[in-house]
Order: C-alpha cells, then structure tokens, then sequence
C-alpha cells in the first residue's frame, strides 16, 4: 500500500504539528504533501517551519506557499478581510527569522501550486484554487477553476475538510466519456475552522483511494500560553472551539 500525509494550514501551532506527526508515524507513508500556510496566526511560526525542515523534509513530495506566506515574504497586506489579520501578519513578519525565512522563500512553491503523480495518477495541490491560488478556496459546490486534466486534487486554505467526486466529460466510451477527478482538503492542522478543534489532516492511500480524516488531540492550552497582546485574543480563542 501506497500511503500519503496530507497537512495544510498549520498557522504557527508547533504542538499541533508535533502531534499530527506522531500520529502518521505508525502509517509507514511514502511522502507528505504541504499545501501551505505554516506560519502566522499562532505564535511559532519559526518553530513550526524548523520542525518541518529538520523532522519531515526527508519525506515532503511537495510544500507550497499560503497566502499568508506570500502576503509576510512580499509585504502585501491588501488581501486580509480585517485589520487584525493585517495585524497578526505583520507581527509575525517582525518575528520571523533570517533563515526561517530563507528557507520558506528558497524550499517552497511561491506560486501556491504544483504538479506531482502518485502512483500513475496526476496530482494538483493548491492552497486556494486555480482561480485564485492563495485566497479563493475551493468548495464542493464551486470549484473555482478546470481541473479535468487531473486525477486527484488537494486543497487547503478553507480550514474545512472535504472529499467529493466531480465528472468532467471525456473522450472515453469504456469510461461512459467522462472522466472521474477527486478533490480533497485536509481542513487545518493549526487553526480548525469546523466547529471540530483537534488538529486534522488526511490519510490517503493512493492504491485503494480509501482516505483517512483524522483528528489529534493536542494541548491546546499550551498552544494559548503562548499568545500575546502583539496578536488579537480572536485566534486563541477559537481555538477552543474549532471555529
């Protein structure tokens, strides 16, 4: 069996990343694909991105910028909805290491895509969608974008986890000319935005396409001690609730 993690928005939650990697240890995975986000929000963001250069780059397929990668690494703001958002980026831009950032701007995808195969299937991951890399997400009822020339697609940026089946027409008589793609979004390791708190990510295995949500446990008061004043009490609190 062919088995691969699938990790997205972290957001600087180092106790929900290390939880999540100790889950997926007893799965044997062949690789684990990033779909962006590692920093801001929460208040380890250097921490994070050090834990998965040194704990998991032996096994990342792909790791690809969030918006909040691209709006820190290029100083644009315009995108955030609120003014907190441009807060709490803005204080992790002042706190991110010289070589955190090195890494984040040398190592990952600064498009938000790319293109990989697994196991003969042709692969897309993307932290928004095709429409709009880094801040427009994909849902089941609009897709925001054309991905019939894919097999398997993961996404991230929503904070809320997904699997549907969407059929593209095809020239393909066996296959009743249409052509059969798979979205997935592994919700969020970091900062859950579906009323379900425990970190969460995705199992896939590719041979059978059966695919694992799972929820890990994690200290999430730990994760709040280390918030301050510098970010707006709204991403801790949420924490809590998964929202």
């Amino acid at each position: 069996m062919a088995k691969y993690a699938i990790l997205s928005d972290i957001h600087g939650n180092l106790q929900a990343l290390q939880q999540v990697h100790c889950d997926l240890q007893q799965f044997d995975i062949c690789g684990i694909i990033l779909l962006g986000d590692l920093i801001d929000y929460g208040m380890q963001s250097n921490e994070v991105v050090e834990y998965v250069r040194t704990k998991m780059s032996d096994h990342i397929i792909c790791n690809i910028w969030g918006n909040h990668e691209r709006a820190i690494l290029l100083s644009d703001f315009t995108g955030f909805s609120s003014q907190r958002g441009v807060d709490s980026a803005k204080y992790t831009a002042f706190k991110l290491e010289t070589e955190i950032k090195k890494y984040l701007e040398t190592e990952l995808d600064c498009r938000g895509f790319c293109e990989f195969t697994l196991d003969g299937k042709k692969c897309l991951a993307v932290h928004g969608s095709m429409e709009n890399p880094f801040w427009k997400s994909i849902f089941p009822d609009s897709v925001h974008g054309d991905y019939k020339s894919y097999d398997l697609v993961f996404s991230g940026h929503s904070h809320c986890s997904h699997m549907f089946t969407k059929f593209y027409k095809a020239d393909c008589p066996e296959l009743r000319d249409q052509h059969a793609v798979m979205f997935m979004n592994p919700g969020s390791v970091g900062q859950p935005r579906n009323q379900h708190p425990e970190a969460q990510y995705i199992i896939l295995d590719s041979k059978s396409m059966s695919v694992d949500f799972r929820g890990v446990s994690y200290d999430i008061d730990k994760t709040i001690s280390y918030f301050n004043q510098s970010v707006d009490e709204f991403y801790w609190k949420r924490l809590k609730n998964g929202v």
